[in-house]
């Protein structure tokens, strides 16, 4: 099955509720409040039930598909919130705000909102295992996203946040805001994220000699004097990751604050973990996304902090 903008999904009420429902319970409806399947749950046919409600015999609540999710009390209509998530998913570099203001027909406040929702649903609640392993090689590497000096001068804007990049050879990326990249932060990240069996990549930053020393090799490429291959050791997959991060940043979302950076690395880490190169097409990452909408909810007065509160540990 494709993405296009033929899908019934993105015009159709009931088959955008049933196309949701068929990802979110692929075994049929569960009770979002305890849990109960199967002859516990009712669907509600009647004329005075909306459509896609259900009741639960154990507890006795009624649900639908997007209770105790990101779209739970939204007033959106969800086949908006489909393509929605279909455009930012199959979008390499993300789709602003005011674009999905104008495709949607929706207002640039509740798109910018509804964007966010579609970010915290791409976010991994806890990441269950460091990255590499034993024979796997881990590249890390750092950036700095932020607006023009010529603009900080003038205290408009405020200094770079430093963003550091954690990629498993053929596999995930990691990305983290960081306060300072110094051994204390790094070793810090690295000791949580990294698995001490790995082969770690790195540049030839002063931070990393004694760090790398924990791990089962570390190898450096020298860029000050335009080494970027020696052999096995380089990290061109993190600088790739950076180009496409930055090219999203500057072009698509131009700015981005410092308390709203972990949701849009969550955003780019998500496509890039379910990337083409890794056999994923358009619509299989749209569906990756939609069951990642479960167990979560985020406020509309302080989703920085809820983010915050909720960032993936360990």
């Amino acid at each position: 099955m494709t993405a296009n903008l033929q899908n019934p999904i993105f015009t159709d009420e009931t088959k955008a509720r049933e196309w949701l429902e068929a990802r979110i319970w692929p075994t049929g409806p569960v009770c979002p409040h305890c849990g109960s399947t199967g002859d516990d749950v009712t669907a509600l046919n009647g004329k005075a039930h909306r459509p896609g409600l259900y009741q639960c015999s154990s507890c006795r609540e009624q649900f639908t598909v997007t209770v105790k999710t990101v779209f739970e009390r939204s007033k959106i209509p969800l086949s908006k919130w489909l393509a929605a998530l279909f455009l930012l998913t199959a979008s390499k570099k993300g789709v602003s705000a005011h674009q999905v203001h104008r495709s949607l027909d929706i207002s640039y406040k509740t798109a910018w909102f509804l964007c966010h929702r579609l970010r915290e649903a791409m976010r991994p609640a806890k990441y269950p295992h460091p990255l590499g392993g034993l024979g796997q090689t881990v590249e890390v590497d750092e950036t700095y996203v932020g607006g023009k000096a010529t603009n900080r001068k003038s205290r408009k804007v405020r200094a770079k946040q430093a963003v550091v990049a954690l990629v498993h050879r053929g596999a995930d990326v990691r990305s983290f805001p960081i306060r300072k990249v110094n051994s204390r932060h790094m070793n810090a990240l690295l000791g949580k994220q990294v698995s001490k069996k790995s082969y770690l990549m790195t540049d030839d930053s002063n931070v990393y000699p004694k760090i790398g020393k924990k791990f089962r090799d570390h190898q450096a490429v020298n860029h000050s004097i335009e080494e970027y291959v020696r052999g096995d050791a380089h990290v061109n997959n993190a600088e790739n990751y950076f180009s496409i991060l930055k090219r999203g940043i500057t072009g698509v979302y131009h700015h981005v604050s410092h308390e709203h950076l972990p949701m849009y690395l969550a955003e780019f880490d998500f496509r890039y973990n379910a990337r083409s190169g890794l056999g994923v097409n358009d619509y299989e990452r749209a569906e990756l996304a939609a069951k990642g909408i479960t167990g979560k909810r985020l406020t509309y007065r302080r989703p920085h902090i809820e983010r915050q509160k909720s960032a993936p540990q360990a």
